[in-house]
């Protein structure tokens, strides 16, 4: 999938932003369609897929936060969360409610176009080549290389594309430990505190689908000064 293929769904009850974004992406090659609130998003999302979600926090009703919150028990799609606050404990929130990224309003549409080019790339293609798989065990959990799958058994293991992205980054160097400040900067994303946490974020979410017990990790360690370190069998 290249990225101007796309069909991304934008969520803002602001009705001149939501038109401004929907003319934008799709000068840009995009297919768009707006919700101009979350009640409205959840109708949409009953009967269509998305490659990408962009979701406005503040909004009369139903937050972005809890629609993001609510998307993630059932879907994996790349979410980017827009809002005015741009306070670090706000985009915490975010990414613990399984965003992908944050994007603080007001923001240049040229830098809203690089995220989400950006995340789309992160998006692993399952229509990846038929190669020999290369695989990751990390006890019960099976981690294909190659076509960035996870697998429990017989049951795939959903991922974000922030999670699958790290995944590869830890795949690529088993063994190695790797500091916070490196993963930010494969993500991707721009340095600084805030995002350093945000990846503490994510990989705890992480560990949430590979450990056995999230609190007392085995296959992605916590090296003491170090970061962190996958350490398959």
């Amino acid at each position: 999938m290249t990225e101007p293929d796309a069909h991304i769904l934008v969520v803002d009850d602001d009705e001149r932003i939501r038109g401004l974004l929907q003319k934008f992406l799709v000068r840009n090659g995009f297919l768009v369609t707006t919700a101009r609130d979350a009640a409205h998003a959840r109708r949409i999302l009953s009967g269509l897929d998305f490659d990408m979600l962009v979701l406005d926090v503040m909004m009369p009703g139903e937050d972005g936060v809890s629609l993001t919150r609510a998307i993630r028990e059932t879907r994996q799609t790349p979410i980017m969360l827009l809002t005015a606050r741009g306070e670090t404990e706000d985009r915490i929130k975010g990414f613990e409610a399984g965003a992908d990224d944050y994007l603080p309003k007001p923001f240049e549409p040229k830098e809203l176009l690089l995220r989400i080019n950006a995340i789309l790339r992160r998006v692993p293609d399952t229509r990846a080549a038929d190669s020999a798989p290369k695989l990751l065990t990390l006890g019960p959990i099976r981690y294909d290389i190659e076509r960035a799958e996870m697998w429990k058994g017989e049951e795939p293991v959903r991922l974000t594309a922030t999670e699958s992205h790290l995944m590869r980054i830890f795949a690529a160097r088993p063994g190695e430990a790797l500091s916070r400040t490196q993963l930010v900067e494969e993500l991707g994303r721009d340095k600084g505190q805030a995002q350093e946490r945000a990846v503490d974020v994510q990989i705890t979410r992480l560990r949430r689908k590979i450990e056995p017990d999230p609190k007392q990790p085995r296959y992605l360690q916590t090296v003491r000064g170090a970061g962190y370190m996958l350490a398959p069998e």
